[in-house]
This record gives C-alpha cells, sequence and structure tokens, in this order.
C-alpha cells in the first residue's frame, strides 16, 4: 500500500488527492496548517485551511483564493476523506487528518498540548502516521504552567515600573505576542506593541479572543507612560533605533530556548521567559502515545534524538527532510518603517 504523504521538491505531497500540505514552493492546491510564514507561503493557487485561521492567514497573505473548513468538518477530494483539528499551536492551527483505502495519517503541523487561551485546545487524533515536529525534542525541555511564568513577568514588569524602566519583551509577532498580552496584568501600566504585531492582535479580537488595550508608541501622550509600560515587539526590533524611545529599558525574551543558559547571553537580554507555542518533551511524547500510530514521521527540530527514541521504545521511525522551523518566522511579519509605530 503506497504512502499517503510523500516528500517532493516543493513540500509534503499527497499523491492520491493531488494536493500538497505546508508546501515552501507554490503548487496549485496547499492544505495550511497554520499562518506561521514557514507553514503558509505566499504563491499558492487555492488554499485551504481551518475557519478559526480565516483573519490571521489574510493578515499575512492578503487576499487569496482560500477555502475554510470547520474543525472536524470533512471533504472528500480525489476519493481522500480530508479533515482538520486543533493543534493547539496558535489561533488556526490545525492538524490535517486524511483516510484513503483504509489508510490514516495525521499530519500535524506545530503543536503544543498545555493550556492556551488564546487558541483551541489541542486534540489527539487516533491513526495509522503521524507526521509530527520536534522543535523541542530533548528531554532538557520542560515548560511551567502557565501561572508561574505568568507570575514571575508581571513581577518583572512591576518592578521595572516602580524604577521607571520600560520593560521590552520580544517575541513572536503572531502567537506568541497574543498569548503575552492575554496572560499578563494590565492593571501594572500601559502597554505598547508594535507595528508588527497589531494587526495580528485584530484579527486574535475579531475571532473573539480576550486581549488588553494597546497603545502604538506613536499614540502615547504622556511621556511617562513610556517609562513605566509593558512593551510588546519581535525580537528584530530591540536591535533598532525604535527602542530608544522607551530610554533606559530593560528587556526580555519569550521563547522556549530560554530554557537553555547561555541563549539570553547570547541574544544580549536582561531576562529569558521560558514560553513556548510548541510542545515540550513530555509533550510530544504524549501526543504521540495519544494517536496509536505505529508509524511516525518527524519533520522539523531535533528529528535525530526524536527518530531515535521512538526507535529504541518500538515504533516504526523516520524524519523528513523540511524547510519548516523557527528562523524564518518573523521574516515577513515586518512592516514598512513607518508601519513601525
Amino acid at each position: 500500500m503506497s504512502d499517503l504523504i510523500v516528500q517532493r521538491p516543493e513540500g509534503l505531497y499527497c499523491p492520491p488527492g493531488n494536493f500538497y500540505i505546508d508546501p515552501w514552493r507554490p503548487v496549485p492546491r496547499a492544505v495550511i496548517t497554520h499562518a506561521h510564514s514557514d507553514h503558509a507561503r505566499h504563491g499558492n493557487g487555492h488554499y485551504l485551511a481551518a475557519a478559526p485561521a480565516e483573519g490571521v492567514l489574510r493578515t499575512r497573505l492578503g487576499d487569496i483564493d482560500l477555502q475554510l473548513l470547520r474543525y472536524g468538518e470533512r471533504v472528500q477530494h480525489h476519493g481522500v476523506t480530508l479533515s482538520l483539528h486543533p493543534a493547539g499551536h496558535v489561533l488556526g492551527s490545525a492538524q490535517v487528518r486524511l483516510e484513503h483505502r483504509g489508510q490514516v495519517w495525521v499530519a500535524s503541523g506545530d503543536y503544543k498540548v498545555a493550556p492556551d487561551p488564546t487558541c483551541a485546545p489541542f486534540e489527539p487524533v487516533r491513526c495509522d502516521v503521524f507526521i509530527t515536529e520536534s522543535t523541542f525534542g530533548l528531554p532538557i525541555y520542560r515548560w511551567c504552567p502557565d501561572e508561574e511564568l505568568f507570575a514571575d513577568i508581571n513581577a518583572w514588569w512591576a518592578r521595572n515600573a516602580t524604577h521607571a524602566r520600560a520593560s521590552v519583551l520580544c517575541c513572536y509577532s503572531f502567537g506568541k505576542a497574543q498569548r503575552v498580552l492575554n496572560g499578563v496584568d494590565p492593571s501594572i501600566g500601559p502597554i505598547v506593541v508594535h507595528g508588527a504585531v497589531k494587526p495580528l492582535n485584530e484579527a486574535y479580537l475579531a475571532a473573539g479572543v480576550a486581549l488588553p488595550d494597546t497603545r502604538l508608541v506613536t499614540e502615547v501622550t504622556d511621556k511617562a507612560d513610556l517609562r513605566r509600560c509593558l512593551v510588546v515587539c519581535p525580537p528584530s526590533a530591540a536591535a533598532s533605533p525604535w527602542l530608544r524611545r522607551f530610554g533606559d529599558a530593560q528587556t526580555a525574551f519569550a521563547s522556549g530556548w530560554m530554557q537553555v543558559r547561555g541563549n539570553r547571553r547570547r541574544g544580549g537580554y536582561d531576562r529569558g521567559f521560558v514560553l513556548s507555542d510548541h510542545a515540550d518533551w513530555p509533550g510530544l511524547l504524549d501526543a504521540i502515545a495519544a494517536t496509536g500510530a505505529q508509524r511516525v514521521i518527524v519533520t522539523h527540530g531535533s528529528s535525530a534524538a526524536m527518530v531515535r527514541h521512538l526507535q529504541e521504545h518500538g515504533l516504526r521511525a523516520e524524519a523528513f527532510q523540511t524547510e519548516y522551523g523557527d528562523d524564518v518566522v518573523e521574516a515577513d511579519l515586518q512592516p514598512p518603517p513607518e508601519a513601525a509605530g
């Protein structure tokens, strides 16, 4: 029996369905797991995605030919039954379930199993073959509960505010920024967002996600507010002249990579907060086990370590070579200079 998903130069391809999943080259038909730029790219003829992703996809890709599916809704295409299921990664993220001639495959894209009020929770989907990420696929990566993390972030912000210092928290504009905004305590002070964050906030708000009031720096009339605010911006902004408007600010980076000592120092940040939109090591293993799959394909991250671990535990495991990864997520989310706010 032939594989339902194979590797091609354009991306992951479903031969019987004649479509691609998160292709990295332009193709006629693309199924998109989520709107991060390494998974949703310009140039495809037709896009299929989960309904909650509409706002963020259109914010990122503009006027595209977009077909939307509710989570769990099934469609048939060339004999392949396709449905989308929550991945818990960011707003509208989905796992792609394919069924054809008795086989069930699930391509998960990126996913997170920890609770997150800004997107639908991860839903395990039973399958024969599971295609998984492994961004943090090493035993050192284990996340603490959000309550502890945000208590730490709020304490850092409040302490800085009492010393008349802005708290600049760098994180990805899409997904991470909204999760930060949803979790912090807005009573501590005003919140300023970078121009790359604002349109994505608007898409989240339109989807019914609760976010606090925010301002662009150009909308701040009282300069004293710039000395006690929380600033949410992409990492690139921390190295730009835009940051000078906040004076002697304290900087921090929110990322799962902050789990490793030395990453904060190499980035030149004052603080590092371990916050990820990906599953940690236990989360990855739990998610894989919950599918019941006997064959697992790893797409990106610590794939060699994950494949070896799964093989040692009796599963048929291998890796696909893909072009997914965090290094390109922010590349096309930066606004032109006049929009940076």
